[in-house]
């Protein structure tokens, strides 16, 4: 079973004080040096007085490594002879022990020292193929601003943070993706990928929060940046959008057209301008609706007798 590793404050001392004991050191080392040369011809006194000089300029050298300057949001993992020293978080200039080492498993690809990050950073996955709901294969990709709020987990519980939420973001968005359709589908499913972006986000960010609260993450943000079908099936499923627009348009159309048809017989019957059988009503019927519904414009044809 792991252990479970909770950050804690490193113990570290005012940068400054201990500076002036360095430069005290080194003074004294000096001023021991001295005193050596003129006690040369005093043999215990010399050995003495340049033995004690040397330990003390090779104290202060190592204490030397101890000196650590952090930027805001910016933090040190230490560890000494293999075990978790402490976390160092705030911004300025501190002395901790000069046996502490300090630990970023990402290092390499944040192109910083052995400081840890703990600004919002983004990061920008690349577009990969999944399946929606109903099947489809569909190209996705997410935006993910992200903070590391537990240093120690960041370090210890994971190899390296940043490559496993990398992975993490792309196992979500298979997740995500494989819960909503591309586009509303036919059932009458209103919430999709493409439609419902905010709720899609919520729900991303939840899963990716889940899978990186061991590495001492904080998701502030996720969102879709890229929604495309896939270019196999791009074409079929453009024809498919314009069939459906085409659809909804019409079914728009013969609404307005029965609407019209009905208030242009209900406007005659009462006001007594002309009297129509059902016979002639269903003429007139079909003559409205073939002007109003027709994709080219009626062309009018004039009777000069009579109406029968």
């Amino acid at each position: 079973m792991e252990k479970e590793i909770n950050e804690k404050r490193a113990r570290e001392k005012n940068g400054w004080v201990m500076l002036a004991v360095e430069i005290l050191l080194i003074a004294a080392g000096i001023a021991m040096f001295a005193f050596g040369a003129i006690y040369v011809n005093d043999i215990p006194a010399f050995a003495v007085l340049m033995v004690g000089g040397m330990v003390v300029l090779i104290i202060s050298i190592i204490m030397l490594c101890g000196f650590k300057t952090l930027q805001p949001n910016e933090s040190y993992v230490f560890t000494l002879f293999g075990k978790y020293y402490g976390s160092l978080k705030r911004d300025g200039f501190f002395w901790v022990n000069p046996f502490c080492s300090a630990v970023n498993p990402a290092r390499a690809t944040m192109g910083v020292a052995k400081k840890i990050s703990l600004k919002a950073m983004t990061l920008n996955n690349e577009k990969q193929k999944v399946n929606d709901e109903e099947g489809n294969p569909i190209e996705i990709s997410v935006v993910v601003i992200w903070r590391i709020t537990n240093t120690a987990r960041a370090v210890f519980n994971v190899d390296n943070y940043m490559a496993y939420l990398s992975t993490q973001c792309d196992a979500a968005i298979r997740q995500v993706a494989r819960q909503y359709p591309y586009d509303v589908s036919s059932n009458g499913d209103e919430k999709s990928l493409r439609g419902s972006a905010q709720e899609v986000a919520d729900i991303l960010k939840g899963e990716i929060q889940t899978r990186a609260e061991m590495a001492g993450i904080e998701i502030l943000e996720a969102r879709i940046s890229h929604l495309a079908y896939a270019p196999e099936i791009a074409a079929a499923m453009l024809q498919r959008q314009q069939a459906s627009a085409i659809i909804a348009a019409r079914q728009k159309i013969v609404e307005g057209a029965v609407s019209m048809v009905k208030m242009a017989l209900d406007k005659l019957s009462d006001e007594e301008i002309v009297t129509l059988d059902d016979e002639k009503k269903a003429q007139m019927v079909s003559n409205l609706l073939v002007v109003l519904c027709g994709n080219k414009d009626a062309q009018p044809v004039v009777n000069s007798g009579s109406i029968g």
